[in-house]
């Protein structure tokens, strides 16, 4: 099983961007699809973005497109998220996933190892 750390959350203004990043140890992550989902307080977790286990395929949810980039480094083991264009509705905590296989999942239920979580909180 794969452990994830994330890094990188903080405090922005609306229309800065903040860089986040995920640790994984435990496995090599070329054996997983991973991705980034939010929850803001009082709502449910939402799907931000994923990438397949070569970079090759990558998601985003429709209120991000355009603004964020997931990448990621197998021989370092991490991903990231570059997030652009920031508003006050991307506030929430940011988790690290991943899923084992070549399968991307595409809702949030669908991932079996996740990370603590890193807050983002965007101020107007």
């Amino acid at each position: 099983q794969v452990q994830l750390v994330e890094s990188g959350g903080g405090l922005v203004q609306a229309g800065g961007s903040l860089r986040l990043s995920c640790a994984a140890s435990g496995d090599n992550i070329v054996n997983y699809a991973m991705g980034w989902l939010r929850q803001a307080p009082g709502k449910e977790r939402e799907y931000v973005a994923a990438i397949s286990w070569g970079g090759g395929s990558s998601f985003y949810g429709d209120s991000v497109k355009g603004r964020f980039t997931i990448t990621r480094d197998n021989d370092k083991n991490t991903i990231a998220l570059q997030m652009n264009s920031l508003r006050e509705e991307d506030t929430a905590v940011y988790y690290c996933a991943a899923e084992h296989g070549v399968g991307v999942p595409r809702s949030a239920d669908l991932w079996g190892s996740w990370g603590q979580g890193t807050q983002v909180t965007v101020s107007s």
